[in-house]
């Protein structure tokens, strides 16, 4: 909104010009969304540690976490959340399609999440809502988001599957591309839930990717650097860097109080949303693949989860000591900050293989 205020007074204060430049404004959201959670963040712990609104303790988890992580605030993703689309709402193109389709999951798998943390809270346990019943309702919200998106997007080749490394690699999916855009959303939200288990520990990898993404939107929306790399032009593309640019510097924000010891866990409100956001985001700039390999631990984690519920159902034996993955480091001795950082190390190394993945082909 305040950047389609000040494009009308561009003729007649030209310095306002500025604001027509996606970098320039991708770093004012970037610190409007930092700047917005900082200031929030201690009154709204201060405001949930008062109601005793806290995150119930798995009680098959590693045993210290019931001593240290008892008592701690939850749905901190409500903080992320706001200064974001407040970020969002400032500084992006309104008008423009991808934005709002970012928005309209961002918005939809936040408030799902926030179900979740509700009746967990309700319910004192983990469990929340039933699984069936948030993988069904992310299903529908994916589905109307995509619908709506597809109806709108002004892109002929919007289904084409690009793979990194071959520039000649197309595989057009036709109607397919509707459950396979589902798969993306629905398995980014649910990996990135999947991962915050740790203090810190899902943060730093969505930024990272978050700033992957960043970049990936602007040249994917430049049509002469697209050219230069070899990847599709997507006309408007572009502004979703500056969504992209509110996710990093609401994270970047939240890490301040989610640094270990955390003083609030994000919890299903922004994992799910921010999983789901950066699915969407992979979906507008054409780069599913590279979502995978530059959110790799979020996959892993994934991974880890299936791979253990697949091996005891068939076999009645554990192939981790818990899952998800991080868990089993856990219960190996590792202390939480050397799972944690360790973690990150592989997020920043797969998050410079998949910008690689640009120049590569």
């Amino acid at each position: 909104m305040l950047y389609h205020f000040l494009l009308n007074f561009v003729d007649t204060f030209g310095f306002l010009n500025v604001f027509k430049y996606i970098t320039f404004r991708t770093g004012l959201s970037l610190f409007t969304s930092l700047i917005i959670v900082l200031l929030i963040g201690g009154p709204f712990i201060n405001f949930f540690s008062n109601r005793k609104i806290v995150n119930p303790i798995r009680n098959d988890g590693p045993e210290d976490h019931i001593i240290k992580k008892i008592g701690t605030p939850t749905m901190g993703g409500a903080i992320i959340l706001f200064g974001l689309l407040v970020s969002v709402l400032c500084w992006g193109d309104l008008s423009n399609i991808s934005v709002l389709f970012c928005v309209y999951i961002t918005i939809s798998f936040g408030l799902l999440g926030a179900f979740d943390d509700y009746k967990k809270i309700q319910h004192d346990n983990s469990s929340g809502i039933s699984s069936k019943f948030k993988i069904l309702s992310q299903i529908i919200l994916a589905i109307s988001g995509i619908s709506f998106f597809i109806y709108f997007v002004d892109y002929q080749e919007i289904t084409n599957l690009y793979f990194p490394f071959f520039k000649n690699l197309i595989i057009n999916l036709g109607w397919f591309f509707i459950p396979f855009s589902v798969f993306v959303i629905v398995g980014s939200s649910n990996a990135v839930n999947l991962t915050d288990g740790l203090d810190g520990l899902a943060t730093v990898p969505v930024i990272l990717v978050a700033g992957c993404f960043a970049f990936i939107s602007y040249v994917t929306g430049n049509i002469v650097f697209s050219d230069y790399l070899q990847i599709p032009y997507i006309e408007g593309t572009g502004e979703v860097s500056i969504f992209c640019g509110a996710i990093i510097g609401s994270c970047l924000g939240f890490l301040w109080f989610n640094a270990p010891p955390a003083k609030i866990f994000m919890g299903d409100t922004g994992s799910l949303a921010l999983g789901g956001s950066l699915g969407a985001v992979g979906i507008i700039t054409k780069h599913e693949i590279v979502l995978a390999i530059t959110g790799g631990l979020f996959v892993l984690e994934a991974i880890s989860v299936i791979v253990q519920v697949i091996s005891f159902k068939l076999t009645g034996k554990r192939i981790f000591r818990m899952a998800p993955i991080h868990h089993h480091f856990e219960k190996k001795g590792w202390p939480e900050s050397t799972v944690v950082i360790r973690f990150w190390i592989i997020s920043i190394i797969l998050a410079m293989i998949g910008l690689a993945t640009l120049k590569l082909r």
